[in-house]
């Protein structure tokens, strides 16, 4: 039997159990391990102490035995252990604190103000686009107005003939009839106006693009002189970063451990040994389908503006887990591929037992399997039963 190979967190357990084995065997060179069968034929031969018997499975470690000294024997606990889960993040801006800048009209951008990154209040200008489209529109309004005006004025002088007497019923609602299409078509043209958001005491060419709230330009997609086309392109995008969202992607077969208002450590390359408390904000109902992960959201508050979007972060979520069987890290020794440690049946006779471990904490392991809350097992100097 060898020394096992532990995981990380045993490896230097195992070592310094190596070096206690050596250290005893060089401090006691007259004590000897027999096996039952020879036991009396050996204290016969020989009056040196024995330092433990062999019985089948079992090893009794006798009175005189050195090795009382070295073993450490108690009784197993158990532990309500929260399990961490880290998982890589990133900085995301707010999309509700998000507004796209959309071009409402076609034409050239004459003036750029602004660039990626800058900080931008409520109506501050953005851009100027020069726009066939927008003195096409003012035109559609001023005819739109003449129509209306002239159909107001013909109903008024029909009306009046035909208070008169002398105006015929079908001229009349005639007037009518034009009155109210003019008025429909210039409340359709004072509507687009608006829409675009055209300054309605200019009626030039020139439109003005203004920040729909306080933020940064996060994304910045034209240039001065460029031709704009596309009504659904955004041309830059402004965010209000006073708070963002950390989202991480959370593999299916952990969904089950989040949920809202669970408390989450977040960390960002960006700052070293800093550590940012926040909660579970969201969950997606909805899987993507190629990863198999929902993405998961923690809210933080940014005044200060330290998080910025697409920044790389790592959030630890505190998942809760059943109180388990806890053993320290010296009980656990590797014979072969499995995990074994050394259970003590009768005072100083110890058996062998293979035992699961769960998940590893700095001091011990979790056990899952092979051993019970009460069980007595060598917690110190366990290397030494080994062959």
């Amino acid at each position: 039997m060898s020394v096992f190979r532990l995981p990380r967190r045993n490896k230097r357990l195992a070592v310094a159990s190596v070096t206690l084995a050596v250290a005893l065997a060089c401090a006691v060179p007259a004590l000897r391990l027999v096996s039952t069968a020879s036991h009396a034929s050996a204290q016969r031969d020989d009056d040196k102490p024995v330092i433990l018997i062999r019985d089948g499975d079992k090893i009794v470690v006798p009175p005189q035995s050195a090795l009382r000294e070295r073993l450490a024997v108690q009784a197993v606990g158990t532990r309500d252990l929260p399990h961490s889960l880290p998982l890589p993040a990133a900085v995301e801006a707010d999309p509700a604190r998000t507004f796209n800048i959309l071009p409402p009209v076609t034409g050239r951008v004459v003036e750029l103000k602004v660039r990626l990154g800058d900080r931008v209040v409520k109506g501050q200008p953005l851009a100027v686009i020069d726009s066939g489209d927008l003195a096409q529109a003012f035109s559609d309004d001023d005819k739109a107005r003449d129509v209306l005006h002239r159909a107001d004025n013909t109903l008024k002088r029909v009306r009046a003939l035909r208070e008169a007497g002398a105006g015929a019923l079908k001229d009349l609602e005639q007037a009518e009839s034009d009155f109210a299409q003019a008025q429909a078509e210039y409340a359709r043209t004072e509507t687009r106006l608006r829409g675009i958001g055209a300054d309605m005491q200019t009626h030039g060419r020139r439109l003005v693009l203004t920040a729909p709230n306080t933020g940064s330009v996060t994304a910045l997609s034209t240039a001065q002189g460029a031709y704009v086309n596309d009504l659904t392109a955004s041309l830059m995008t402004v965010a209000n970063l006073d708070a963002v969202w950390v989202t991480a992607n959370v593999p299916e077969s952990n969904l089950a451990q989040i949920a809202k208002d669970q408390p989450v450590d977040v960390t960002f390359q960006a700052f070293h040994g800093q550590t940012f408390h926040g909660t579970v904000s969201f969950v997606s109902d909805v899987l993507d389908p190629d990863t198999r992960r929902a993405k998961v959201r923690i809210s933080f508050a940014n005044a200060d503006g330290k998080l910025k979007p697409n920044m790389f972060a790592t959030a630890t979520f505190s998942v809760p887990q059943q109180r388990s069987v806890f053993v320290p890290n010296s009980a656990l020794l590797m014979n072969n591929d499995s995990t074994v440690v050394w259970v003590e049946t009768a005072p100083w006779i110890f058996v062998k037992r293979a035992v699961q471990p769960g998940f590893g904490e700095d001091d011990g392991a979790r056990i899952t399997a092979g051993l019970a809350a009460g069980d007595r097992i060598v917690v110190k100097g366990g290397v030494l039963l080994n062959d």
